[in-house]
């Protein structure tokens, strides 16, 4: 029986220098898009790697450099459409630098998540960790990356903290503008559904969403304020809780789509038109916001581009020739938009009972 065999020889590191006549260091800086290397050399190196169609494997990398080319990525979120995007921003921005993304799901309350965390660490090695919430606030799984001396960043934690760096919106500012946008159409009886206590952002949506009707003079009846915890389901129970008051909102903003759905799923089994009798926003821009009736009006969160520049940073981060960085540029927000579609409309007419102003 013949044996299996590999047909020619793979491209080495030593070929690729011998071709483009540089140093077997030059080529690696090259290829780990380092620093310090004349743009015509870097522009023959890449020449000669493409020709000669040379791949460096992972181990080989690893141990020249230090590094395993691994970035990873840890996520509790019951939310899939969040995660997704995230997902998908910073796996492209591995693919394109060398990198692989490794997705784990953790449970942010068990009770052993810090020695999960050092195990996964001291298997896969990675060169960093990209956490999005709530997993970015738990001190157990910040401790374990410190300890095991494993750089990562946060993505949108409730706060910055010195010399870590992190990735945000600014989902206060986010929230009072979608609260503006309702009062702006003349709804004043407005509803908020809050997220989960753990997920710094449901906080800070619901304080953007109180300083917009505090600027208003608008005072917010605590009965329209309802617990969620992002997912369609608590959508529904708290929009079946707001509509079936006796004096009901004009106007419902969710604290995420997914539950902003789930409002608009119950408005519509109870007869009411949206938004002729009720206008309803949520928050994320998630793919099921355009593809519903009437489609939501919504906060569009860079998720994908928070993902990619978590990435750049932890790459930055695992340079040779990496540069002390400064604590503004440690902690980046991205812009945000106001996406407003057919949910949201302009209040019809007064009703008979007035609002409270302060």
């Amino acid at each position: 029986m013949a044996s299996l065999g590999k047909v020619g020889s793979a491209a080495t590191i030593n070929d690729v220098a011998d071709r483009s006549g540089v140093s077997i260091k030059t080529v690696s800086r090259v290829i780990n898009q380092e620093a310090g290397v004349h743009p015509l050399t870097r522009e023959r190196v890449l020449k000669v790697v493409a020709e000669l169609k040379y791949r460096p494997k992972l181990s080989a990398r690893s141990l020249a450099g230090a590094r395993s080319f691994l970035i990873g990525l840890l996520y509790y979120d019951p939310s899939a459409a969040f995660v997704g995007d995230v997902q998908q921003g910073a796996t492209l921005r591995c693919r394109e630098a060398g990198y692989h993304l490794v997705v784990e799901s953790l449970h942010n309350d068990a009770p052993d998540l810090a020695q999960q965390v050092t195990r996964m660490v001291s298997a896969l090695q990675p060169d960093g960790m990209i956490l999005t919430p709530p997993l970015c606030d738990n001190p157990a799984v910040l401790k374990a990356l410190r300890e095991n001396q494993t750089p990562y960043v946060l993505l949108s934690p409730a706060r910055n903290a010195k010399g870590i760096a992190s990735v945000r919106m600014d989902d206060a500012k986010a929230a009072e503008e979608i609260t503006n946008l309702l009062i702006s159409l003349g709804h004043e009886r407005i509803a908020f559904i809050k997220g989960p206590e753990d997920q710094a952002a449901s906080g800070l949506r619901y304080q953007g969403f109180l300083r917009a009707m505090k600027a208003h003079r608008l005072s917010v009846d605590q009965e329209f304020v309802c617990d969620g915890d992002f997912v369609f389901a608590s959508g529904v129970e708290a929009a079946h809780q707001l509509l079936s008051r006796r004096v009901r909102p004009t106007a419902v903003f969710a604290g995420n789509d997914d539950m902003a759905l789930g409002v608009l799923a119950a408005a519509q089994r109870l007869g009411l038109a949206v938004p002729g009798d009720l206008s309803i926003a949520g928050f994320d821009d998630s793919p099921a916001a355009s593809l519903v009736w009437p489609p939501l009006t919504t906060v569009r969160q860079p998720k994908n581009a928070m993902a990619r520049v978590a990435v750049e940073m932890l790459i930055a981060a695992n340079r040779t020739d990496a540069p002390e960085v400064a604590e503004d540029i440690l902690h980046r927000v991205l812009p945000h938009e106001l996406v407003v579609r057919d949910s949201t409309s302009r209040l019809k007419e007064k009703t008979n009972v007035q609002s409270k102003r302060r």
